[in-house]
């Protein structure tokens, strides 16, 4: 892959927007996203060429590449979020492309501030078309597995609920898709402006990261931290048992 990597922004809830969800559940945050696409600023190269460390400002985690990649899964524990006065974002999700291309078709968690209060939500994302919130609660401590998968163009997005017992199943066609990555992420989405304040989850918890139905770390994928300028503000864990991380937060 090229020396550039790209990293698509996730599911965004614009500040403007969110800010008018003082009456909505908290376990519920439905708004108009937003999209951005920024770029790592550093990386180091490893064996066989692909990039093995590198920063993003906005993405945390880990992403193999180096391959075509028809699926991805994992597990993750809903971060609880602690809030100030400032209005910040986060975002939990797998999924394939992103990392090399201009597509990316994935699945997760949001876990928001606005007014002092945290916003819990789900939804599925076909960038470059905007992602779409599912209705489901989402609640800080809920266990969720996820798959994304593709089969010829047809994906499928699947985000369980295994606490509260729900499961949304999305089927969706692309014939852009390159399939270039597969991805484990933590973000700070991103709206028009750029990225946006991170909220501060404390340990986001990652397990069982398959790509291709293996474990991930057998793609030697690129180990993410998240940082903007000098400033860190996620960073990564080293794999254990090929598949299992964590990203803690540390600025916004």
């Amino acid at each position: 892959m090229s020396a550039t990597k790209r990293f698509t922004a996730a599911s965004a809830v614009a500040a403007a927007v969110l800010s008018t969800l003082a009456t909505a559940p908290v376990a519920v945050a439905t708004a108009a996203p937003v999209l951005n696409t920024p770029v790592a600023s550093h990386h180091l190269i490893g064996p066989g060429g692909l990039i093995q460390h590198s920063t993003s400002g906005n993405w945390a985690g880990y992403a193999a590449t180096g391959s075509t990649f028809t699926s991805v899964s994992a597990s993750w524990v809903q971060p609880a979020v602690s809030c100030g006065s400032a209005t910040t974002y986060s975002s939990f999700w797998i999924g394939i492309d992103g990392d090399g291309s201009n597509s990316v078709e994935q699945t997760g968690t949001e876990a928001d501030c606005s007014g002092g209060r945290a916003y819990y939500s789900s939804w599925y994302e076909m960038y470059p078309a905007y992602p779409v919130n599912y209705s489901n609660t989402v609640s800080p401590g809920d266990h969720f597995t996820s798959t994304v998968s593709v089969s010829g163009s047809t994906f499928t997005l699947t985000l369980t609920d295994v606490t509260r017992g729900w499961t949304k199943t999305t089927t969706k066609s692309s014939s852009t898709a390159k399939k270039y990555s597969a991805e484990v992420i933590a973000e700070a989405p991103s709206s028009s402006t750029g990225v946006l304040p991170l909220s501060n989850f404390g340990t986001a918890s990652f397990t069982n990261s398959t790509a291709n139905g293996q474990p991930i770390g057998n793609f030697s994928p690129d180990r993410i931290n998240m940082a903007s300028g000098s400033t860190t503000k996620a960073t990564t864990s080293a794999l254990s048992g090929g598949g299992n991380f964590s990203v803690t937060w540390n600025h916004s």
